[in-house]
């Protein structure tokens, strides 16, 4: 029965739980600097978002690994080409 119990994807829940009231404590510490928030935001959000690939999108248990970092590559571009884009748009006035 230990054999069927998803030990790893339990601990990633748990990790991501953590890393989630790790980004929450920049809402609850009331000293912290603007580029201090923002360094604790872009290292917890960039650590879950490797947690969910590795753990949840099983990212390193195929074979054909180049495809999967190409995609991978891909998305993460095309979100900041829709993000920066967006803001360029909406924000910036062009």
């Amino acid at each position: 029965m230990a054999e069927l119990f998803p030990k790893e994807h339990v601990l990633g829940f748990i990790g991501s739980i953590i890393l989630t009231f790790a980004a929450l404590s920049v809402i609850w510490i009331d000293d912290i600097s603007l580029i201090g928030g923002l360094v604790i935001l872009w290292i917890t959000a960039l650590a879950q978002a490797s947690l969910q690939l590795v753990l949840f999108m099983h990212i390193g248990e195929t074979a054909d690994k180049k495809a999967l970092y190409i995609s991978t590559i891909y998305a993460v571009v095309v979100g900041l080409l829709t993000v920066f884009g967006s803001l360029l748009a909406m924000i910036w006035g062009y």
